[in-house]
């Protein structure tokens, strides 16, 4: 009996170990498997090589597969082509991008493919080709219009070649300021008739390049000239508010021009005013603003004016319409002859989507006058109230442009 339980012992030690072996066994075989990696790879979709662009430049997306870290480095320093981002580890996305060529020469460059370090076998070329020479002056085709009371302007100049410029009957021009890009004159006051000079800009270098702008400038009567060409926010679609900016958030240089609104006390003060491109809006939902000119500085005495504007009452895309109320004022001396415009010549999105005839209609254009005006006095246009929650439709947004205040 002795002798059978210590062979059962040896037998029960002997499976034991024969299963910790087999445990071991097993182990070892998922740290094998485990320890196998899948095998690298690295696609671009659609397996371009390269691209070819134009003089304007370019901005290409490109969609990485891979399982591997990559980077993207260039065969050469160069400033007119960069891949971003230039790394990455497995599936990716990178732009190439391509600046502008303001040269006459045609360029090209290689990119290399590292993968795990490991350099890939095709390169990604691109090439750019050569410019011409140009010289483009900004707003040529429709000129410059000025103010009879004068002052500064600027005309701007894209060019890759050295130029020069003449004035033709511009006596009453001086120049301001000049630089590579921008030529910046200033005029004097305009007591007669209107009067224009025509600018040219010509390269010694390429006659034929010769580029001219005309600059005319109001009657002397006319002492105040504002058609808001120098407001770039969001766009002309009037129902297209993504991007205009409060005159709060304007910039010093257009703050400079002299326009201003009353702060608003409902709502933190804020001037409910908003620069578009090339106009502006009062209003916002539930609150009125308004638009004060800067004094009338060059009146010799109480006088007469007149004063002519643009207007567009606010309407959506779908049709609903704002209350289209303008009242109108003055701050200082001066009696308006009305207290109040209605503005109803609405917007056709339909037959007009990029708004563009809306304004060249003459049911666009508004006036009144002011007796007694001084050179203190500045006139205020205010969308409705300050406070319109609760009053008609709740908002009374309008847009203006193309001011004029002439002397009767």
């Amino acid at each position: 009996m002795k002798t059978l339980n210590k062979y059962n012992e040896r037998i029960t030690r002997m499976l034991r170990i024969s299963a910790l072996f087999f445990i071991s066994i097993i182990f070892t075989s998922c740290e094998s498997e485990d320890s196998i990696s899948e095998d690298a790879y690295f696609t671009i979709e659609e397996n371009p090589t390269g691209m070819n662009v134009g003089v304007n430049g370019e901005i290409k997306s490109f969609v990485v597969r891979s399982n591997r870290s990559w980077k993207i480095v260039g065969q050469e320093e160069v400033d007119w082509v960069k891949a971003f981002p230039a790394k990455g580890d497995d599936d990716g996305i990178f732009k190439i991008i391509v600046k502008e060529n303001i040269t006459f020469d045609a360029r090209t460059t290689n990119f290399v493919f590292l993968v795990d370090g490991n350099e890939q076998p095709t390169l990604f070329r691109v090439d750019q080709e050569a410019n011409v020479p140009f010289i483009v002056l900004d707003k040529a085709e429709e000129g410059i219009s000025i103010a009879s009371i004068g002052g500064n302007f600027s005309i701007n100049i894209n060019a890759n070649v050295q130029w020069t410029y003449t004035l033709s009957d511009g006596s009453w021009l001086t120049e301001a300021e000049l630089s590579d890009n921008e030529i910046k004159l200033t005029s004097e006051r305009n007591k007669g008739d209107e009067r224009s000079a025509t600018l040219i800009v010509k390269s010694s270098q390429y006659p034929n390049l010769d580029k001219q702008i005309i600059i005319t400038q109001s009657a002397g009567n006319i002492i105040l000239e504002e058609n808001f060409n120098w407001l770039n926010y969001a766009n002309a679609i009037l129902y297209e508010y993504k991007g205009e900016e409060r005159m709060d958030n304007w910039t010093a240089e257009e703050i400079a021009k002299g326009w201003t609104s009353t702060e608003n006390t409902f709502t933190n003060n804020q001037k409910v005013i908003y620069g578009r491109k090339g106009f502006v809006k009062l209003g916002k939902t539930g609150y009125g603003g308004d638009l004060i000119s800067r004094p009338l500085s060059s009146l010799d005495g109480a006088t007469t004016v007149r004063v002519t504007f643009k207007a567009v009452p606010y309407q959506t895309k779908r049709g609903t319409k704002d209350d289209n109320i303008l009242n109108v004022s003055v701050l200082g001396p001066g009696t308006t002859s009305i207290n109040s415009l209605t503005i109803d010549n609405w917007p056709d999105y339909v037959a007009d989507p990029e708004c563009v005839e809306v304004w060249k209609s003459n049911t666009a254009k508004y006036e009144f006058t002011v007796t007694g005006a001084t050179s203190e006095t500045q006139i205020k246009l205010l969308g409705g109230d300050y406070y319109l929650k609760g009053v008609g439709a709740g908002k009374n947004r309008i847009f203006l442009d193309d001011i004029k205040v002439e002397i009767r």
